[in-house]
């Protein structure tokens, strides 16, 4: 057994680092132990798929600027959190190590999703090390196969193609981004992809990769395309580690349910980040979000929490993309599924995006407009019926 803290957090990202700050902005003097299975320090992670790929990216500028040391924080990398004695407030690690606590913040993350059948050879974007593996796999080659037409697929894609490769895009979607976006800007996305030279394999799924040499791989697909690439990554999202709650009996229907201030069903326990499933009053519903401005905002809050504040985490978090030259902000609920309303300067290329449930606005999608956010969030939290919609173009274009 070690000495007891009073704050042990579980994880070595964005939330965790941000939940560093929320409690040292409470509590100057309490123990701190941070405790991840990565073996870096927490780091900004959105740029591992965009900036780090173009010229002049350097990875020593995605490092967080804590001083861990000035903040009496005491970090323990590389160790695995095995299992929670919520009775006794111990958190077991890793070759039997007991670490006694007072507050315990749960800030894991997820697992990538990963290919059926496991195929060896795959990189499953999520950290700094996959970027590092990755970005040595393609030192040397000009082909890359890239799984997946979400965020970090789409992104990806596009980074990899600015940085010289030649890419093959697989995705089973109709389309990039197919799930969030209106048919219209997917297929205009799509196409623009296509353009640009990445090669887009739409409605298809990988079924098998095989090594062909040491730095070399074919990738087949379901329509029995065989894709040579010295690279081959995959962002098919992620899976939120919640195994340490579940071992306590605890459902974590989609990650860890927390309440508005982020305590969970676990007494002293708190969740934070991509893990937590959080009330949403704007959104009248629960949700769980994988992005920055959340991890960042709601780390800070949970471990603000966590030291006296009581806090509601009301905030509706934004989030953000960069597609070659296509950038976007976005802010609640995106779901092609939406009714939507389409309001362009420039037809799929510069306008607005509304997203409307029961005639009110649930999410706004900005595309080559800046700084509309706090308005469309107003939008969306005053919940003012909309009706069909139509009365919001020029909203938020002007």
């Amino acid at each position: 057994m070690t000495a007891a803290y009073k704050y042990v957090v579980v994880g070595g990202g964005m939330a965790a680092d941000a939940a560093l700050r929320g409690i040292r902005g409470q509590d100057p003097n309490g123990t701190v132990l941070m405790v991840s299975q990565e073996i870096f320090p927490p780091y900004d992670r959105p740029p591992l798929s965009k900036g780090l790929w173009k010229q002049g990216g350097r990875v020593e500028n995605v490092w967080r600027s804590l001083d861990y040391n000035q903040l009496r924080v005491d970090l323990r990398l590389g160790v695995r959190a095995e299992r929670i004695d919520a009775a006794a407030h111990e958190l077991w690690l890793a070759g039997g190590v007991r670490v006694p606590y007072e507050r315990l913040l749960l800030a894991t993350g997820g697992a990538p999703r990963e290919l059926a059948g496991h195929p060896r050879g795959v990189t499953y974007f999520r950290t700094v090390e996959d970027y590092f593996r990755l970005r040595r796999a393609m030192l040397g080659g000009h082909e890359a196969v890239v799984v997946g037409g979400g965020f970090i697929g789409a992104e990806m894609a596009a980074a990899l193609t600015l940085a010289g490769k030649h890419v093959h895009l697989v995705l089973p979607e109709a389309g990039v981004l197919s799930r969030l976006l209106p048919p219209s800007l997917s297929a205009a996305i799509t196409e623009d992809y296509a353009q640009r030279g990445v090669t887009v394999h739409a409605g298809h799924q990988v079924t098998h990769v095989e090594a062909r040499g040491d730095d070399s791989w074919r990738v087949v697909t379901d329509a029995g395309a065989a894709l040579d690439a010295s690279g081959v990554v995959a962002g098919l999202g992620i899976v939120p580690r919640v195994d340490l709650m579940t071992a306590l009996g605890v459902d974590c229907p989609d990650g860890i349910v927390v309440d508005r201030l982020g305590a969970t069903a676990v007494e002293a326990v708190y969740a934070a980040g991509d893990v937590a499933n959080f009330p949403s009053p704007a959104l009248g519903r629960r949700m769980r979000m994988e992005h920055e401005d959340h991890a960042n905002r709601h780390g800070e809050c949970v471990g603000a929490n966590m030291a006296g504040q009581e806090q509601a985490y009301d905030y509706l978090p934004f989030f953000y993309s960069d597609l070659f030259d296509l950038g976007f902000e976005a802010v609640g609920r995106l779901d092609s599924q939406l009714a939507t309303v389409e309001d362009w300067v420039e037809p799929q290329k510069r306008g607005v995006v509304f997203y409307l449930e029961d005639q009110h606005v649930v999410g706004v999608l900005a595309v080559d407009l800046w700084d509309r956010m706090d308005r469309a969030r107003a939008l969306i939290v005053d919940g003012e019926p909309v009706g069909d919609g139509s009365r919001l173009r020029g909203r938020l274009t002007g």
